[in-house]
C-alpha cells in the first residue's frame, strides 16, 4: 500500500521538482506547440480512460467515482490550456493547480497500491501534469493572470462547490472535502470541525490567490 512520505512519495517529489525546472527551460527556449497538443491529447486520453474505467457497471458509485473532485476540474483546464493555450483555462489551471493541486504533494489522499500500480500511476501522474502546466505556463511562456482571471476562477469555483455539496447530500460522497474532512492528515485538520472549517478555508484561498495575482498585476 502506499504510505504518505515513503520511497515512492520521495522519488515524486524529485520527479517533480526535475520535471518543473525542465519545463520552465523548454517554455523559455523554444516551446513546441506540437508537443504542447500531443501532451494535451495524451492527458485527455488518459483521463477518459480513467473516467471510463471507474464508472462501468460493477465500479460505477455516485458517491465516489463521478467526475466532480476539482482535481478533475483542473485536468480539463489543463488540457485546455495547454491545447489553446486559452487565457481562462491558463488561469484555472494556474490558481487550481498551484493551489489546490500542490497539496497532494504534500498530503496525498491516495489509499490504494503503491508503485508501479496503475491507480498509483494515475493518480500521480494526472497531478503533476497539472501542476506542471501551470509552472510552464507561468514561468517559461510568460503567461500572466489578471484580476478579471481572479474574479473568474472565483465565481467559477463557487458554482463547483454548489454542484459538489448537492451532489454530496444526493449520494452521501464527499466531493471537495466539503461535507467531511478527508480520511487521511491534512490541512484541513488545523481548520477545525467541519463545517467550520470551510470558512477559513475558503478565506485563506482567496487570499492566496489574491496574492498570487498582485506581484504580475503590479509590474504592469
Amino acid at each position: 500500500m502506499f504510505t504518505a512520505y515513503g520511497a515512492s512519495h520521495g522519488v515524486v517529489i524529485a520527479l517533480f521538482v526535475a520535471g518543473a525546472a525542465a519545463l520552465v527551460l523548454a517554455g523559455r527556449s523554444r516551446p513546441s506547440r506540437v508537443a504542447e497538443r500531443a501532451a494535451a491529447v495524451g492527458t485527455a486520453a488518459l483521463f477518459v480512460a480513467m473516467v471510463v474505467y471507474l464508472n462501468v457497471p460493477g465500479r460505477f458509485d455516485p458517491a465516489h467515482t463521478l467526475p466532480l473532485q476539482l482535481s478533475d476540474l483542473v485536468t480539463v483546464s489543463a488540457i485546455c490550456a495547454l491545447w489553446s493555450r486559452a487565457q481562462w483555462a491558463f488561469a484555472l489551471t494556474y490558481y487550481w493547480g498551484l493551489v489546490l493541486s500542490t497539496q497532494a504533494l504534500v498530503s496525498p489522499a491516495l489509499r490504494g497500491p503503491d508503485f508501479p500500480s496503475a491507480e498509483f500511476l494515475v493518480f500521480w501522474g494526472l497531478h503533476l501534469l497539472v501542476v506542471w502546466v501551470a509552472v510552464y505556463q507561468t514561468w517559461g511562456l510568460g503567461m500572466r493572470p489578471t484580476w478579471r482571471d481572479y474574479r473568474t476562477a472565483v465565481a467559477v469555483s463557487l458554482a463547483w462547490a454548489a454542484v459538489a455539496l448537492t451532489a454530496n447530500a444526493a449520494t452521501g460522497g464527499n466531493y471537495g472535502f466539503l461535507s467531511r474532512k478527508p480520511e487521511v492528515d491534512s490541512l484541513l485538520d488545523l481548520l477545525g470541525p467541519w463545517p467550520w472549517y470551510l470558512i477559513p478555508e475558503t478565506a485563506l484561498v482567496l487570499g492566496v490567490w489574491a496574492l498570487m495575482t498582485w506581484p504580475w498585476t503590479r509590474r504592469r
